[in-house]
């Protein structure tokens, strides 16, 4: 899917950057500025979070409906913002950086256009609902300048309990890695708008896009990919290949599954088992992963860390603090330090291991990662 009317590419989300002049020298007397562009929950969320913890200003909101921006003012508890109803008069003002945390059908095309603007990025997973939106990520990402942080908002990466719980398991202590089973169980929420209909007109697809796989990319690659992003941290590699199946309750708006499980196929002979579900009742939520050697047990989760070795030796940490800060603030900091990563192609395998799941519970049979890339028209 793919959405080219340059006036409607819309919503960008704020994070906050430096000048570059300040990114090259000492950040003590500058402060970075950020756009937000999508001012949804994920986005306003994230521009709260910003303002309470960082040094970075949010200085402007993006989004196509002024309803949204005047939400996110008042959530954000500030009114003196720049204001864009268009993606490109923001991109073409004085700001360092942006979030984006708009649609996923629409991250390929704002990505792009943020690179090319040399603006610094933190874009909201996942990378896109397809093969070909994901490719068009890496590429814009290969080709930006070195010194522009790229990355996206799988943040369990920049966790302080998921970091200290990587560094556990390279310690050896539960020895390799024979399996690893991660889980994304929760409510469905409400107070989601609905669509009797495939949606068709922009408007439409916006305000519906996660009812669709076409537009989300389905359950499993908007919302668990987020797990599917650690076992790949933890086990150190992308699967080869995958098999799965899932499905819908009946009676639904959209086309998106409900629950799903896929067990993956990792080099080494390690097996990755995925379930996901929002049938859960509401307000239920259990999401963590688990990794099982050959001489102990992890688990890992936004609330904490544990263990558990043979030898009956055991311990937890809880999390400090919700694992979103800890991922905003890794971002300003590297623009404030000049210590610019580009982390895009990772965040690009952890996007398209979803969707080599996804592809699998479609056909119902083991699904190769070449040919999952092939689906798409791209090489293996």
């Amino acid at each position: 899917m793919r959405h080219t009317n340059p006036s409607r590419r819309g919503f960008l989300h704020a994070a906050s950057i430096l000048p570059i002049a300040a990114v090259r020298g000492t950040a003590a007397n500058s402060a970075v500025t950020v756009g937000l562009v999508g001012c949804g929950n994920r986005g306003t969320y994230l521009g709260q979070t910003l303002t309470e913890h960082t040094q970075a200003r949010l200085t402007s909101l993006c989004d196509l409906y002024p309803d949204q921006i005047a939400k996110a003012r008042q959530k954000i508890g500030r009114s003196e913002f720049a204001v864009f109803g268009e993606l490109e008069k923001m991109l073409a003002s004085p700001v360092d950086a942006v979030l984006i945390a708009t649609p996923v059908f629409l991250h390929p095309e704002h990505f792009e256009a943020a690179v090319k603007a040399g603006k610094h990025v933190y874009l909201e997973k996942p990378a896109a609902p397809d093969v070909e939106g994901c490719m068009r990520i890496e590429k814009a990402a290969a080709a930006a300048a070195r010194d522009r942080d790229l990355g996206f908002g799988f943040q369990r990466r920049h966790g302080a309990v998921y970091t200290a719980g990587y560094q556990f398991l390279r310690s050896g202590k539960i020895g390799a890695i024979g399996m690893a089973s991660v889980r994304f169980v929760k409510s469905e929420g409400a107070g989601r708008s609905k669509t009797q209909g495939p949606p068709k007109t922009l408007d439409e697809k916006i305000k519906n896009w996660y009812l669709w796989r076409a537009l989300c990319g389905d359950q499993i690659v908007e919302n668990n990919c987020h797990l599917i992003d650690v076992m790949n941290w933890f086990v150190g590699s992308r699967p080869e290949s995958a098999i799965g199946d899932g499905g819908r309750k009946p009676g639904k708006d959209g086309d998106v599954r409900d629950y799903n499980n896929v067990i993956y196929q990792y080099p080494r002979n390690v097996k990755g088992s995925l379930w996901g579900t929002t049938l859960a009742p509401r307000n239920h939520r259990d999401v963590r992963e688990e990794f099982f050697g050959e001489a102990g047990w992890l688990e890992t989760s936004e609330l904490g860390w544990r263990y558990r070795l043979e030898g009956k030796e055991a311990a937890e940490v809880k999390s400090p603090r919700n694992i979103s800060i800890d991922s905003v603030v890794a971002f300003v900091n590297r623009i404030q330090s000049g210590r610019a990563e580009n982390t895009i192609a990772r965040g690009v395998e952890s996007s398209l291991t979803a969707i080599l799941g996804r592809l699998a519970m479609d056909l119902r049979r083991p699904v190769s990662w070449g040919e999952m890339l092939a689906s798409n028209g791209w090489p293996a």
